[in-house]
This record gives structure tokens, C-alpha cells and sequence, in this order.
């Protein structure tokens, strides 16, 4: 007899470079105005504010290679992001400790119904029904830091259809990776299995069905995602 009374939902888990194992999700944080230039285009003053965070589900990471429009929105909006990978976790990791907790790092892109967002921050309410839909955040294969190093700098590109839409370097981030994980366990149990989406540079904008988006990071090489 089952300890269940309905099926275990299946674990989350995504392609590592190199190994036929899998990485399994825990939880999924997202780092909101990240890179100065797009913290402008979004209306804030990037030197004067905190980090901040939302959560997707771990079930909206998306392997599949594509990116079915979604309902309910007819603005939905790129943003490439660098995803970041832990091995370990814990609480009050220091900044000098946090990148031992890391695992690797992946391509990723953080697709937001904007229009829905935008009512939602009218409100003061969650942004939940703009971030963390169904395929919302296509990710690509892991890279182990043990291949690729820790990725402190390096350009930051997102086309759609040929045109480039979103360009920077890591480098750019304000929070960089450690420091977003040791605020991050300030606040939260960090463990295994755990993802930071790591933000965006500046040029989010909409695609449409039928647009082809091409994204890349130097040291992660490129993915292409196609928009049904």
C-alpha cells in the first residue's frame, strides 16, 4: 500500500554536461534588477536599493527547447539570466564561504507576462501570475563548476530573430553571485538542489508566436528557443 493517497509529482530535474546523472530542483529564487542599465529602463534607481527576490516553481524550469506563449497575456517579455546551480546550502553563509555551496551554472531566461506584472505592481500585490507560470523560465544543459570555473565576468546576449534585443557581461551585476547567496541565507534555509536566477541586463522587451529567441553567455555556450 502506498504512504500516498495520489501519485509523488515527479522531481524536477535538468541535464548536466558530461554526466548522464541529473541535477534535481528544490526551490527557485530570482533576483529582481540586477544589472544597473536595466534597473533604469524599469523606472528604480539602482544605488539606492537593496537586493531583492521572487520565487518561480521548480516545475517552470523547461528543458524542452521551446517556449509555448501563454495564456491570459499578451505582452510576455525576455529576459536572459545566468542560472546558478547549489550543491549545499545552510544559514548566515558569509560571502567568502557562498561559492563553495555552488554547483554550476546554466543558461536560463526569466519570460514574464508583463502586462500582468504591471497590474499586479499597481496593486502592491505578488507578481506570481506574471513569474512563475507554466515553461516560464527555458533553462540549458549545467555546466559543473569543476569544467567551467566560477563565471565572474563575460557577454550576455539575447537575439530574436537574428536582431540583438539584450546585451552585457556578468560583470555587470550589482549583487554578485556570492552575495546574493549569503543574503539569500540570511532569510532562507539554503540546500541542494536549490537555483538562483541571477537577472538581467537592460533590453527586455515582447516576443510573439512564431519568434526564434537565441540566447548566450560566454563560458555557457548558446541555446536557441523557439516560440510556439
Amino acid at each position: 500500500m502506498s504512504a500516498f493517497i495520489i501519485d509523488t509529482p515527479p522531481v524536477v530535474a535538468l541535464p548536466v554536461e558530461g554526466s548522464d546523472a541529473k541535477f534535481p530542483v528544490r526551490r527557485v529564487y530570482c533576483i529582481g534588477r540586477n544589472y544597473a542599465a536595466h534597473a533604469v529602463e524599469m523606472g528604480h534607481d539602482p544605488d539606492r536599493e537593496p537586493p531583492f527576490f521572487f520565487q518561480k516553481n521548480p516545475d517552470n524550469l523547461d528543458n524542452s527547447g521551446e517556449f509555448p506563449y501563454p495564456p491570459q497575456s499578451s505582452d510576455v517579455h525576455h529576459e536572459i539570466e545566468m542560472a546558478v546551480m547549489l550543491k549545499s546550502g545552510g544559514d548566515n553563509i558569509s560571502i567568502e564561504k557562498a561559492l563553495e555551496h555552488v554547483y554550476g551554472y546554466a543558461l536560463s531566461l526569466d519570460m514574464t507576462r508583463r502586462d500582468l506584472q504591471g497590474e499586479q505592481k499597481k496593486m502592491g500585490r505578488p507578481w506570481e501570475i506574471g513569474k512563475a507560470f507554466e515553461r516560464s523560465a527555458p533553462v540549458g544543459v549545467i555546466h559543473p563548476v569543476d569544467a567551467v570555473g566560477h563565471l565572474e565576468e563575460g557577454r550576455v546576449e539575447l537575439k530574436v530573430n537574428g536582431e540583438t534585443r539584450q546585451e552585457g557581461d556578468l560583470n555587470q551585476m550589482i549583487w554578485k553571485v556570492p552575495e546574493m547567496i549569503s543574503y539569500l541565507s540570511d532569510y532562507f534555509t539554503l540546500a541542494a538542489g536549490d537555483v538562483i536566477l541571477s537577472g538581467t541586463p537592460a533590453g527586455v522587451g515582447p516576443v510573439n508566436k512564431g519568434d526564434v529567441m537565441e540566447v548566450s553567455i560566454a563560458g555557457l555556450g548558446s541555446m536557441i528557443i523557439p516560440v510556439t
